[in-house]
């Protein structure tokens, strides 16, 4: 398994198939994905690890270890590293299409969007 990394953190594709796309994800602290949405997949989220805040069109919540997350097609999310330690979660995509250019970023903390934070 191949560890990908990024500006918040990391992830790893822990399996793929046509319909479906599983990866864990390791948010460092202070980090925080893109606020974002997608055309072509749904995304469920569980929480293995740390403390984060989630945001789900605009509404925040604080996520913690056994919490899950049901994000559908075109709904804007996020998730944050609010704790000192790593925030881990799973993420499983269901879908037509998983190519990271079906991530539409609303706003990035990282420079990756024109309205970027």
């Amino acid at each position: 398994m191949q560890i990908t990394n990024r500006p918040w953190g990391s992830y790893t594709v822990l399996y793929s198939s046509p319909k479906t796309q599983v990866k864990i994800l390791r948010v460092a602290p202070g980090g925080r994905l893109s606020y974002q949405t997608h055309e072509k997949r749904s995304e469920y989220w569980v929480i293995v690890a740390g403390e984060g805040t989630v945001t789900l069109d605009g509404v925040q919540a604080t996520a913690l270890a056994g919490d899950a997350y049901v994000i559908d097609i075109g709904v804007a999310h996020r998730i944050e590293n609010i704790g000192t330690e790593d925030l881990i979660f799973t993420e499983t995509q269901i879908g037509l299409y998983f190519g990271e250019d079906d991530i539409i970023r609303l706003s990035d903390d990282y420079g990756r969007a024109e309205d970027s934070e």
